[in-house]
């Protein structure tokens, strides 16, 4: 038989000898059908070029077999391979993804009690920096009807409800500053991202803790903000290399910002680490081949992405909203060559 022209699902029970109900089971159900049965259904849909309506049966299931990750910008090397992680596992379900890009904007409390209840997705992931509203998020997420999970950002006490996965970024921001502080340097900035920022401020955290373990003074004009960019950071950088007290090591609070430091420092003619030390956090792909190699703390990013979209499936299957014990994976110092003794 020719293919027929906008087929129907009537059609296709004709040639293959079934009921509709039939067919609508092979289609949405298929394992409770039997092979034969199957087989004839399926030989019924090639011969007539039936397609199902999709949308039709989403609102008829109650499913849009979508889901929405909120990310602070799409370029990012981090978030692209922790979208990598994500895609990998949505692959496994049939699911598609819509990005919803928030340009490094801190998101307000109405942006996401909208997202939290909106019907448009079957289930939200959060990886954009969000700033502890309190009771006005948590009176949202009671309505939510779809799950939520967090993923990369740390979580205040207001929104322990939602689930999330991150690493330690207090502990990790420490180790990295211990790890400038034990090779001699004791005058050690730190660029951070925006002041909103719960990521940012606990790795601002972690450093300061470092440098009061170890007795040493934080100038006055060595924590700038560095937006999380190139730019942002080569601009904070031109400030501490003007500094009266200029410091020998820098600590970046990610290493797109360590890349804009190091550029500026080459820049005003100095060398890296041979005049300041330059250390990052994340361990993107282009940490290791700058030049020279970026010393930095290695997130999962990819496990990050795997382990928040298998959270939400599980959600999302189970009709309920996932556990909200956080889950903590462990981050590593990577060590290069941008980091070295300071010079007497």
């Amino acid at each position: 038989m020719s293919q027929l022209a906008q087929a129907s699902i009537k059609q296709v029970a004709e040639i293959a000898g079934v009921s509709i109900a039939t067919v609508s089971r092979c289609i949405n159900n298929p394992d409770q059908v039997r092979e034969r049965t199957r087989t004839r259904v399926q030989a019924a849909i090639l011969e007539t070029g039936y397609s199902p309506n999709t949308i039709a049966q989403s609102f008829r299931r109650g499913r849009t077999n979508v889901i929405m990750v909120v990310m602070p910008s799409i370029g990012d090397p981090f978030f692209t391979d922790v979208m990598q992680g994500i895609r990998s596992v949505v692959a496994d379900h049939d699911y598609s993804i819509i990005i919803n890009e928030t340009n490094f904007n801190t998101m307000t409390a109405e942006e996401v009690g909208a997202i939290m209840v909106s019907r448009q997705a079957d289930g939200f992931i959060l990886l954009a920096s969000i700033f502890p509203f309190g009771n006005e998020v948590l009176a949202k997420a009671e309505k939510r009807s779809q799950p939520v999970v967090i993923g990369c950002e740390t979580i205040s006490a207001s929104l322990a409800d939602i689930p999330s996965v991150h690493i330690d970024n207090v502990a990790a921001a420490r180790e990295a500053t211990d790890y400038l502080i034990s090779n001699g340097h004791k005058k050690i900035a730190f660029i951070s991202g925006q002041s909103t920022s719960l990521l940012t401020k606990d790795r601002e955290f972690g450093y300061r803790a470092a440098m009061h373990k170890a007795q040493l003074s934080i100038k006055e004009g060595w924590v700038l903000e560095g937006n999380l960019n190139i730019e942002g950071a080569a601009k904070a950088c031109g400030k501490l290399l003007k500094h009266p007290d200029r410091p020998t090591a820098i600590f970046c609070a990610n290493d797109e910002m360590a890349l804009g430091c190091m550029h500026e420092i080459k820049r005003k003619g100095l060398s890296v680490p041979e005049d300041i030390s330059v250390m990052g956090f994340d361990d993107i792909r282009y940490a290791e081949v700058m030049n020279p190699a970026l010393t930095t703390i290695a997130q999962p990013a990819r496990q990050i992405g795997e382990r928040v979209a298998v959270r939400l499936f599980k959600a999302i299957e189970s009709g309920s909203q996932p556990n909200n014990q956080p889950v903590i994976l462990p981050h590593k110092l990577i060590v290069r060559q941008s980091v070295a003794k300071p010079v007497s």
